[in-house]
């Protein structure tokens, strides 16, 4: 069997003026489930959404591990023209409010989320994962959200 687990989330911001994080928060739901609540606040219109994320793996400290993107969010939204995005938005879509074109404003909500491995095409190799996301609005990074996890493949 194949296990995700998140393991921690964190969420920092950068510019309170702009974004601010009400609630970012895992809750156990069981041994092998724990589910992401995530509430972030857009006090302005984002018209221009930069989204650069790296998956890193633990070996020794965590190490930049097989991706590093960086896409226009508000593209995304329009085209859904990356392969790679589009895997990562099937994981969120069905939690998330943030499934329109931009301009995103106000409360964005990410409920009850949880790693699902049917979703994902083929398995990783075992080991502890952490997936930094810096979000740029105005040219400039305004907040962090960096989400640990465990993936175990029981052979």
């Amino acid at each position: 069997a194949l296990t995700f687990k998140l393991t921690n989330a964190v969420c920092e911001t950068y510019n309170k003026s702009w974004i601010e994080f009400g609630l970012c928060r895992l809750r156990a739901v069981s041994r092998n489930k724990v589910c992401l609540n995530l509430n972030a606040t857009l006090h302005y219109p984002v018209n221009n959404a930069i989204v650069k994320a790296q998956l890193m793996k633990r070996a020794n400290g965590y190490k930049p591990w097989l991706y590093s993107v960086e896409f226009n969010a508000c593209q995304f939204a329009k085209r859904r023209n990356n392969a790679l995005i589009r895997l990562v938005w099937d994981l969120f879509k069905d939690f998330s409010s943030i499934n329109h074109s931009c301009p995103y404003v106000g409360v964005q909500t990410v409920k009850d989320f949880y790693l699902r491995s049917e979703k994902l095409p083929s398995p990783i190799p075992t080991g502890d994962y952490l997936l930094l996301i810096d979000w740029v609005f105005g040219k400039k990074t305004q907040a962090a959200t960096n989400m640990y996890f465990t993936f175990v493949e029981d052979l």
